[in-house]
């Protein structure tokens, strides 16, 4: 086991530099740059000039990409060019970051279990009325995006009923919160329902399986050591990439809803060209992503012994 982890943990800092290269290399070389989004209109070749000699931005690629890493390795992200300018872009992380992870971890808490457990309701009454259902709801509520459902029950439950406020946050337990936890938690529910229902039927037909019943074990014992266990390896994959959008924020949500998160200020940047912003969260989030690709591939191990032995 220990050769495993120490095996996962190393690729960690070469697959973040592969990251971090690649987001330098597009800002690099992506269309626009930093002096014709802050001067607009007002853009003078004299004062660009004189701008991108201040910044640095003569110097060659790999002379700003080195500058680039140090600041990014002490947390200096620059600062805000066009939406919030002169402030530094690490404030604006840390005052936006716990609000898209207090909001995405409790529609996680709430919708990974009800996903797991309709999944394998649906699946142990495999093709009865009640899976049917299960599986109706759950292509319902996947089909719907957040863009149309956040607007409907805006109108109905703020507009019309007043039971809760029409955007702002207030903290996780308040009423602010109960709309769009619902709608996360809503479409975490039916993914992972339709997967564990999926990854459910496929062990339930494995041999190990009928061998169990014929050994006499009960269902309760053979649905939670040898099917339940086994189905939940795909999955740990999806749980990995759940933790990327913890701090990645969720973008429509949020701007729908007016919460202050990670996902309202990345349409903010990207709507007002707000470079320094939009690669620091871009950056963020592949470290998050990252992080989580590493938790799935140490948890494969704990699930399945088989893998540690590779």
């Amino acid at each position: 086991m220990a050769a495993y982890i120490v095996r996962r943990v190393l690729w960690l800092p070469v697959l973040l530099a592969v990251m971090i290269f690649i987001t330098f290399w597009l800002g690099f070389y992506g269309p626009g740059s930093p002096e014709q989004v802050l001067l607009g209109q007002r853009f003078d070749p004299e004062t660009a000039a004189i701008i991108r000699q201040q910044w640095g931005l003569d110097d060659s690629f790999w002379v700003q990409y080195g500058r680039y890493v140090q600041n990014y390795v002490s947390l200096n992200f620059g600062e805000s060019l066009t939406k919030y300018p002169g402030q530094p872009v690490a404030k604006l992380l840390a005052r936006r970051l716990p609000v898209t992870v207090e909001l995405n971890v409790a529609a996680i808490a709430i919708g990974l279990p009800l996903g797991l457990f309709f999944g394998a309701v649906a699946a142990y009454f495999h093709g009865t009325w009640l899976d049917r259902s299960i599986i109706f709801f759950s292509v319902f509520f996947r089909a719907v995006p957040s863009l149309v459902a956040g607007p409907i029950l805006l109108f109905i439950f703020a507009k019309q009923l007043k039971i809760v406020p029409v955007g702002g946050w207030d903290g996780v337990f308040s009423t602010s919160a109960i709309l769009p936890v619902a709608i996360l938690a809503s479409g975490i529910v039916a993914g992972f329902a339709r997967q564990t229902r999926a990854n459910m039927l496929d062990v339930l037909n494995a041999d190990y399986v009928r061998t169990a019943r014929a050994k006499g074990l009960r269902e309760w014992t053979i649905l939670w050591r040898h099917v339940l266990q086994n189905a939940l390896i795909p999955l740990i994959t999806i749980m990995g990439f759940m933790l990327g959008g913890i701090v990645e924020g969720t973008l429509i949500t949020e701007t729908i809803f007016g919460i202050p998160g990670m996902g309202q200020l990345a349409f903010q940047a990207i709507s007002a060209r707000d470079y320094p912003i939009v690669i620091a969260i871009t950056v963020l989030a592949a470290v998050v992503f990252a992080l989580g690709n590493l938790w799935a591939d140490l948890f494969y191990g704990v699930i399945d012994p088989r893998i540690r032995s590779e």
